[in-house]
Formats: structure tokens, C-alpha cells, sequence
């Protein structure tokens, strides 16, 4: 019988297979791209992007996540939703510029974004522990509590300016964090004394 450590571990390894199979089929399609851009498939005189195949993939890729409980399947599935992920991103600057621009900036910055959530996410989940016991560590001392007030304090100046919509929204989200690191410091404090 697994354990629940064992299962999360499972799952990190998936995340990463998927990830890897992401970043290798978004390079061989920008490489395809570059090195073939006049090899397309027509049929009926409409030109199929490559991102249909991705889309395949990831239909694939998610049929076989959910219908089959085989490790080894997982892993297949896994290697699908990413190559299928990666194809689809290759041609995301075609699908959101209004001119159909295959090679937009926004294409590469939206990859970078995604990876590195995707990234950090599968991080959280693997330290998870680690990172509420260093969590837990810094909210019971004083810096925590100087930090919360530093951070307030910045983030209320720069949210009294109103300088930028996003602007605000930032430092709005900022003095949220900081009243509740200054608030966690405090349950903690009440608690060592309790």
C-alpha cells in the first residue's frame, strides 16, 4: 500500500515529465517553424496549424490521466497534456494578436510565465513542509513583525498615490500581506504565552 508521501512524489514526477515533454515540444515546433516555415498541411484548401495537433495531445493526454490507473499510462499521459501543451503554445502569439503574428514577444513571455508558475507550484507542493515549518519559524520572531510594519508602511504610501490601476492593485494586495504578517505575529506571540 502507497503512502500519501509516496503519492505526492508520484505526482511531482508527472509534473515534471510533463513539464519537460512541454519545453521539448515548444522548442522542436519553434525549430520546425524556423527551419521548414513553408511545410504545412492543407487539406481542402484550409491551411491546419500545428496547434490542433496540440490540442490532440492534450485531449489525449487527459482522456488517459483520468480513465486508466497504471503508473506506466500516468506517465504516457503525462508526456502527452505536455508535448500537446507545448505545440498549442508554440502558436499562442498567432492566436491572440489580432494580426495573426506567429512570432510575437508575447508567445515567449507567456511560456516563461507558465513555466514558472507551473514550476513554483510543483515546488510548493513538494517542500510544502519545509516551507510552513520556515514559515511557522519566521512568524514567531520579532523580524517578522519589523518586516510586516516596513512593508505596510511602503505599500499604504505607494496606495495613497493611486499612481497606476496595477499599480494600486499591487500595493492594495501588499498591505494585505503585511497586516496579516503583523497579525500572524501576534497569534503567535499570544500562543507561546498562553
Amino acid at each position: 500500500m502507497s503512502t500519501a508521501s509516496e503519492k505526492v512524489g508520484s505526482r511531482i514526477t508527472l509534473s515534471i515529465l510533463a513539464i519537460i515533454s512541454f519545453i521539448a515540444s515548444f522548442l522542436v515546433a519553434r525549430a520546425f517553424t524556423i527551419l521548414r516555415p513553408h511545410t504545412m498541411l492543407k487539406i481542402g484548401g484550409y491551411h491546419i496549424h500545428h496547434f490542433w495537433y496540440g490540442i490532440a495531445l492534450l485531449a489525449i493526454g487527459g482522456w488517459l490521466g483520468i480513465s486508466y490507473k497504471s503508473e506506466r499510462i500516468s506517465r504516457l499521459a503525462a508526456i502527452f497534456y505536455g508535448a500537446g501543451g507545448g505545440i498549442y503554445g508554440d502558436e499562442v502569439g498567432l492566436q491572440l494578436t489580432p494580426t495573426g503574428n506567429y512570432w510575437t514577444g508575447i508567445t515567449y513571455t507567456l511560456i516563461i510565465i507558465f513555466l514558472a508558475i507551473v514550476l513554483l507550484i510543483a515546488l510548493l507542493f513538494r517542500y510544502s513542509r519545509v516551507i510552513a515549518a520556515e514559515f511557522a519559524g519566521l512568524t514567531r520572531s520579532r523580524a517578522s513583525l519589523y518586516f510586516g510594519i516596513l512593508l505596510g508602511v511602503i505599500s499604504t504610501a505607494v496606495l495613497l498615490r493611486r499612481i497606476d490601476m496595477n499599480v494600486f492593485a499591487v500595493s492594495a494586495a501588499l498591505t494585505i500581506l503585511s497586516l496579516l504578517i503583523i497579525f500572524s505575529y501576534f497569534v503567535q506571540l499570544l500562543r507561546k504565552k498562553a
